[in-house]
């Protein structure tokens, strides 16, 4: 690959994470504050990373970070460094993950804040990758040791959950891009907000047995 080429890679890669920005604003799914932290894989060793608060961003607001902690390219603020670590840990715990996106989705972050896990009891959750429940990560300060290895643990005991709940903290999730990633976040905010609204008229109630098998037929008999 050219020099000119990896540019327009890199400028193509940033201007989808700002686009994955916009559709989780638009849909709502947003904290107040605007805070959240999205990421793209460049490759073994790199990723671009958003800062801190991502309402408005913009491809130059980005920048590029090694696996080990290094900024190569661009700036980011104290409150941005400290999470890293964070999706280094998803990028080298899943290899086939290509974007990590932590926000503090409102209902999703009630289930964070009370530490339940969130079931898998909506079909978009089927449809846009996780087919469990969502399992809770124990509580540490942001960015530190104690949080990092809880990360790396939840994907080690759950090795095909797409996301997880940081206890009293937030939500975070995965996938091959940050597209689809950003479809995933949604999901699961929908999901969360059912879920506590369901618990009002006597609480949600499991697919049954074989929905994933049947969902995933589904979608292959549309795709052929």
């Amino acid at each position: 690959m050219t020099s000119t080429d990896a540019r327009r890679e890199i400028r193509d890669e940033a201007h989808r994470l700002v686009e994955a920005s916009r559709r989780l604003f638009e849909a709502g799914v947003m904290s107040h504050s605007g805070h959240a932290n999205l990421s793209v894989r460049l490759d073994a060793e790199r990723f671009m990373l958003t800062p801190g608060f991502v309402r408005g961003l913009r491809p130059e607001d980005l920048a590029t970070v090694s696996l080990d902690g290094q900024v190569l390219e661009g700036e980011l603020q104290s409150v941005s460094m400290e999470i890293i670590a964070m999706h280094s840990a998803v990028y080298r715990a899943r290899p086939r993950v290509g974007s990590v996106i932590h926000t503090h989705s409102p209902s999703a972050t009630a289930f964070a804040v009370a530490h339940r896990p969130l079931p898998c009891r909506t079909e978009p959750m089927l449809r846009f990758g996780q087919a469990e429940d969502v399992p809770v990560v124990p509580w540490g300060p942001r960015g530190s040791d104690v949080s990092v290895r809880g990360v790396v643990d939840a994907l080690t005991h759950s090795p095909t959950t797409a996301a997880v709940l940081l206890a009293n903290h937030g939500l975070l999730v995965f996938g091959p891009d940050p597209a689809d990633t950003a479809h995933l976040v949604v999901a699961i905010e929908e999901s969360a907000e059912a879920e506590l609204a369901a618990a009002a008229i006597g609480g949600a109630v499991d697919f049954p047995e074989g929905a994933l098998e049947t969902v995933r037929a589904s979608i292959a008999r549309v795709a052929s």
